[in-house]
């Protein structure tokens, strides 16, 4: 019975979600509604790197690289001729590109697999380093990749970047991914691969002593999470319907990598948590960057001072709950339901103690 009843929450919550998918396709207008769908895609990648950092307890800060490599896949698959032509006026794009148009779907797959083969190609050698020396060369890698973009004119565009991306991102495109992406992490983690990689995070020494191929689990960990990065590079850039080289900076990788410690590492619920929270509340603070009026005094505006309020939150988080909102506990009813009990035993002491 007890099993029963949360079936049917769980598909009282989806229901209920859709229907705000509904207003929100429908009703929203396009600021909050890109708003909304950007948590999405938000939501796909720190999963891809929560798969790295939390759950293989490795330390990589190359995402941004591998979001660049789908997004210009994608975008070059799906762009018909005439745009492609339009974009390309500096330079001519190379011939074999110029009459390829393929449907979205395809092309996502496909920016997806390509990033997963530079992840392939990238972690093969890089993943025998370990810490802060991995975390330095994925860095670095990502770095070179987008400076090879920005000098590739003839397939990239170079600095230039590409315009007039089909919208094919819309809302319902983006949260279909996001939900996939959490199906995938769930039965990945509860698979025997999961338990694998958990086992890998925990005690390499251990696990390898237990027959657990740790080289092999690291670069099916990492070259999984590089095709997601790359679904989420895609997404992103036919949402925007314009991509750059400057977009895939390494501010880009840190603001995935907030959303993980903020939500906790290890925990794909927390990533879901962290990815809302982020992206809203960057959105809600940008009022700081703006001219502001506090009758005492006036401020021109200070460009910036949202992302440092925003780091001076993170960093309360950090040192008051080291472990993130959800450390790696998964969000459930059953804990749910003992958060609502003790919120009410707490009112019920309040009332006792004014009477």
């Amino acid at each position: 019975m007890k099993l029963k009843r949360k079936q049917i929450l769980t598909i009282a919550a989806i229901a209920a979600f859709a229907a705000f998918l509904v207003i929100v396709d429908l009703f929203f207008d396009s600021y909050s509604r890109r708003i909304i769908n950007l948590c999405a895609i938000y939501i796909v990648l720190a999963l891809s790197l929560n798969l790295i950092n939390g759950f293989t307890g490795l330390f990589s800060l190359g995402h941004a690289g591998f979001m660049a490599v789908g997004a210009y896949v994608c975008a070059l698959l799906t762009m018909s001729a005439s745009q492609k032509d339009m974009n390309f006026f500096l330079t001519p794009i190379a011939p074999f590109l110029h009459g390829i148009t393929l449907p979205f779907l395809p092309s996502l797959l496909i920016a997806g697999l390509a990033a997963a083969l530079i992840g392939f190609l990238i972690g093969a050698p890089v993943l025998r380093l370990r810490d802060d020396y991995l975390a330095i060369a994925t860095l670095g890698f990502a770095e070179i990749i987008r400076v090879l973009i920005t000098n590739f004119q003839p397939i990239t565009n170079g600095a230039q970047g590409l315009k007039g991306l089909p919208k094919y991102a819309t809302t319902w495109a983006v949260w279909a991914c996001a939900a996939i992406a959490v199906i995938f992490m769930v039965l990945l983690m509860r698979s025997s691969f999961g338990r694998a990689i958990k086992a890998v995070r925990d005690d390499e020494i251990a696990a390898e002593a237990m027959g657990v191929n740790v080289f092999r689990v690291k670069v099916v960990s990492f070259t999984t999470s590089s095709f997601m990065a790359g679904v989420g590079g895609a997404l992103m850039g036919h949402m925007i319907t314009t991509i750059d080289p400057k977009m895939f900076t390494f501010t880009l990788t840190y603001n995935i990598v907030l959303i993980v410690v903020l939500g906790g590492s290890g925990s794909i619920s927390g990533s879901v948590i962290g990815a809302v929270a982020v992206t809203i509340g960057m959105e809600l603070l940008r009022f700081l960057d703006e001219p502001m009026d506090f009758i005492v005094f006036k401020t021109d505006g200070l460009p910036g001072l949202r992302m440092v309020v925003f780091s001076i939150l993170l960093m309360a988080v950090v040192i008051f709950r080291q472990r993130g909102l959800m450390g790696n506990k998964e969000l459930s009813w059953d804990m749910l339901g003992n958060a609502f009990r003790k919120l009410k035993g707490m009112g019920k002491a309040k009332a006792a103690g004014r009477e």
